[in-house]
């Protein structure tokens, strides 16, 4: 990956003491490389998956089979996006 030196670099806000291996909820974004819109359209204030985001979604929700310390919660599939809360035991 390169470093496009225009592009201000965003400052972490994790926190540096916090183990984020341990128990606990959390919030996760994952954006599509280049902010592509590769998931879908919003069509009518509707979000519309393609096939991409239909996969998305399935990964997401079978999370928790894969992973018996996951809980998967609340989530939105965004065109170039995806927000959710897992829950790690």
């Amino acid at each position: 990956m390169t470093h496009d030196s225009d592009i201000p670099r965003r400052r972490s806000i994790r926190l540096s003491e916090y183990d984020y291996a341990s128990a606990g909820a959390y919030f996760v974004s994952i954006v599509a490389q280049g902010r592509l819109c590769l998931f879908g359209e919003v069509v009518d204030g509707e979000m519309r998956l393609n096939g991409a985001g239909e996969m998305v979604r399935r990964v997401w929700e079978g999370m928790a089979e894969r992973f018996a310390y996951v809980v998967v919660d609340a989530y939105v599939v965004m065109p170039n996006h995806v927000h959710g809360v897992v829950f790690l035991g």
